[in-house]
């Protein structure tokens, strides 16, 4: 098991390339340009009310969560706990449930990352402004477009070296 997750430490540029795309993904405030566009209330969600309105504020906390699991997932090792050397069913003194128990705190573990990923998205649309479509695109096609193929072109040559 790698210090710290998993590609985290051997991928930082692609983790925040990763975290910008999946804030602009989910359409989070300094991306959230469909509800900017009229600058109304709730933008395209103003004609809905209830429950609908309700379901369109579910999808999009779903979206985040998702994007949240596959950061984690990707970037944090996913379920292996980040501090090495720590056997958690000894840590208990729990050896004859430690399959059901492992796989809880597996669980329990994936799911403590993945909020923390959500509270920092959450964080953001309290602290960042609003992007305009001009500074988006400006973002995505001149600096973070050649920021990945720039770490892509490294990568790749560094795995090729190792061979």
């Amino acid at each position: 098991m790698v210090f710290g997750g998993g590609n985290l430490w051997r991928q930082p540029i692609g983790f925040l390339v990763f975290l910008i795309s999946s804030l602009a993904e989910c359409e989070r405030l300094p991306f959230d340009l469909p509800e900017a566009e009229e600058e109304l209330v709730a933008g395209y969600q103003t004609e809905y009310s209830g429950i609908k309105y309700a379901l369109f504020y579910l999808a999009s906390y779903l979206n985040l969560l998702v994007s949240s699991l596959f950061v984690t997932v990707l970037y944090l090792g996913g379920w292996n706990f980040s501090i090495p050397y720590i056997p958690i069913p000894e840590l208990f003194r729990i050896n004859q449930m430690a399959g059901i128990f492992g796989m809880t705190i597996d669980i329990f573990i994936t799911l403590a990352k993945a909020y923390l990923f959500l509270f920092i998205s959450i964080t953001t649309r309290w602290t960042l402004p609003r992007m305009r479509i001009d500074q988006l695109l400006n973002l995505g096609w001149k600096f973070l477009l050649p920021i990945s193929l720039g770490n892509l072109l490294l990568t790749t040559s560094s795995q090729l070296v190792s061979l």
